[in-house]
């Protein structure tokens, strides 16, 4: 038995999520950052549907980027025609390291790359709320489970679609939607650093993780590696602890 679940049932199920949500916020559009990977494009088709392409708009965000991932960006955003706008944060994310740097901090790679989708995120909110749109994100339950996205990066959005989908699912999506054949096939990537892939940066497959989130099963190894990931960064998926002060402290 397949731990995936059919393909045209997810999608009919989120689509009629997705008009609920945005009819409760009375929002009729969409705002989310394209890069040319899978989950992004899986969002893309999703909200296509459930809201119309006119009332979509996915932005390119390169910063230091690989030129093929605009490419990949272009061609999702013809094959479901939403709109595209594209804000280059190459000059502000080197200006932001610059003075950083000034003050005696020179950031290693994970502080400088994080950067990178929290700009992203300031970008999204910033035309959303010019257009009373929500800003939706790709995030499945793989990289949220494992903690694998940025706190208030990739993760600062108003809706998650897709948060309940298996990386396998994302696939299977992708291929009933019509997600061009090229970005189906491409390395999951964050594009925070050349020739950064996810499950290099893991240490694991999809697959892999995909079967333990599913049955609960795995080798000593993976239990170990998984487990461990997903209490880490339990932090990132809860709001921000807020303190209360006694009542009888006055």
């Amino acid at each position: 038995m397949s731990i995936y679940r059919d393909p045209q049932k997810i999608t009919e199920y989120l689509t009629e999520w997705i008009k609920k949500h945005f009819a409760a916020a009375g929002a009729k559009g969409a705002v989310i950052g394209i890069s040319g990977g899978i989950d992004s494009s899986v969002l893309a088709g999703l909200l296509s549907r459930s809201l119309g392409k006119e009332n979509v708009i996915g932005v390119i965000m390169p910063c230091h980027s690989q030129p093929v991932d605009e490419q990949y960006a272009l061609e999702l955003a013809a094959a479901f025609g939403i709109r595209k706008y594209k804000v280059d944060l190459t000059n502000t994310y080197d200006q932001m390291l610059s003075s950083i740097k000034e003050y005696g901090s020179d950031l290693g790679t994970l502080p400088s790359s994080n950067i990178k989708p929290r700009l992203r995120m300031t970008t999204l909110y910033a035309i959303a709320q010019q257009n009373g749109y929500l800003v939706c994100g790709g995030g499945n339950r793989d990289e949220i489970m494992y903690g694998y996205f940025t706190k208030h990066g990739d993760s600062g959005v108003d809706l998650l679609p897709m948060s309940d989908l298996l990386k396998g699912e994302v696939r299977a999506l992708a291929l009933y939607l019509g997600v061009p054949p090229g970005i189906i096939k491409r390395p999951p990537t964050a594009g925070l650093w050349a020739g950064q892939t996810d499950e290099t940066e893991m240490g694991l497959t999809y697959e892999e993780l995909d079967n333990y989130l599913a049955t609960g099963e795995a080798e000593d190894r993976l239990k170990e590696k998984i487990d461990g990931a997903i209490a880490r960064s339990d932090h990132k998926r809860r709001p921000a602890p807020m303190a209360m002060i006694p009542k009888d402290i006055r």
